[in-house]
C-alpha cells in the first residue's frame, strides 16, 4: 500500500491563523498526511510555512479550523509529535548523549534501557563516537544530526522539520538529506518538512505542498513519482527537473 492510500495520520481541516486582525498569516488550508509519508512545504518568505508547522505541532493555536492526529483532535503539543527547528537549541553543558536523553528525563528517572535507546539513536545518526562530546565540539551538520536523534528518542508518530538544514553549506546539506532519507525509510517515519529549497523538497518528498504569498494558501499539491531509494544522481534526471520547474511555475518563478 502506498503512503497516500493509507488512512491519514494527520488531517488539517480549514485551518487559518492571524497574529492580529491586520496581519493574516495563513488562509484556510486543508490537507492530510498518511502514515509513512514524507511531505514538504515550500513557498516564498512570508507564505506561512513555519506558522503552519507550528500550528500542526500545537505550538500556536489556530484562529479557525481543526487539526487531527491519529483520529483525535490535536489542540496542544503532543508526545507523538517531534519537532526539529533550524536552530539546534542544544544544551551546551550537556554531552551529546545527555542531550538526547533530555526528553526522557522529563518523563522520569533514566535507567539502562533509556541510555541504551539513546546510544542506539546516536548510532543511527552516525554519532556513535561522539556520545561524550559537547555541542561546541560538533560541526553544524553533526549538531543537526544530534537534534534529530533527540527528536526521535520518544518515538514520535509525526516528525516536523522547520528548515533544519537551511544554515548549512550545500555539501553538508546534501549529505544530511541522504541521511534523513535513510533514517526516514528505516524508521518508517511520517515527516512534514518546511524548506526554502525546491530541489531539496523534490529530492526528499512523496508530495510537495506549494504555499502562496501572505496570507498563505495551498496553490498546488504535487506528487513526486520518483523511485526510491533515491540517490543524488536523480537530481540530474528529466523527471526531477520537470517537477522542480512545475513547483517554480506555481510560485511564480517561471512563466506559465
Amino acid at each position: 500500500m502506498s503512503p497516500q492510500s493509507a488512512v491519514p495520520l494527520l488531517r488539517v481541516e480549514k485551518v487559518s491563523h492571524a497574529y492580529t486582525a491586520a496581519t493574516p498569516a495563513l488562509a484556510p488550508v486543508t490537507f492530510s498526511v498518511a502514515e509513512g509519508e514524507f511531505v514538504c512545504i515550500v513557498g516564498i518568505s512570508g507564505s506561512g510555512k513555519s506558522t503552519l508547522l507550528r500550528l500542526i505541532g500545537g505550538l500556536v493555536e489556530p484562529s479557525a479550523g481543526e487539526i487531527w492526529l491519529d483520529g483525535a483532535r490535536s489542540t496542544a503539543p503532543h508526545p507523538q509529535i517531534g519537532f526539529v527547528f533550524q536552530k539546534t537549541n542544544l544544551m551546551p553543558w550537556r554531552t551529546a548523549l545527555d542531550n538526547v536523553l533530555l526528553p526522557l528525563e522529563l518523563l522520569g528517572p533514566i535507567g539502562a534501557a533509556q541510555r541504551s535507546q539513546a546510544i542506539s539513536l546516536l548510532e543511527l545518526v552516525g554519532l556513535a563516537d561522539s556520545a561524550d562530546v559537547y555541542p561546541a565540539q560538533l560541526s553544524g551538520g553533526m549538531a543537526q544530526r544530534l537534534v534529530l536523534a533527540r527528536a526521535l528518542v520518544r518515538h514520535p508518530r509525526l516528525l516536523l522539520l522547520d528548515e533544519p538544514f537551511g544554515a548549512l553549506d550545500a555539501l553538508t546539506r546534501e549529505r544530511l538529506n541522504l541521511e534523513l532519507l535513510r533514517i526516514q525509510t528505516g524508521q518508517r517515519q511520517t515527516v512534514v518538512m518546511v524548506t526554502h529549497s525546491i530541489n531539496e523538497a523534490v529530492f526528499l518528498a512523496d508530495r510537495v505542498l506549494v504555499l502562496g504569498e501572505q496570507p498563505g494558501r495551498i496553490l498546488a499539491e504535487i506528487g513526486v513519482d520518483l523511485p526510491r531509494p533515491r540517490t543524488l544522481a536523480v537530481m540530474g534526471s528529466p523527471a526531477f527537473g520537470a517537477l522542480a520547474t512545475e513547483i517554480r511555475r506555481h510560485i511564480g518563478l517561471v512563466e506559465a
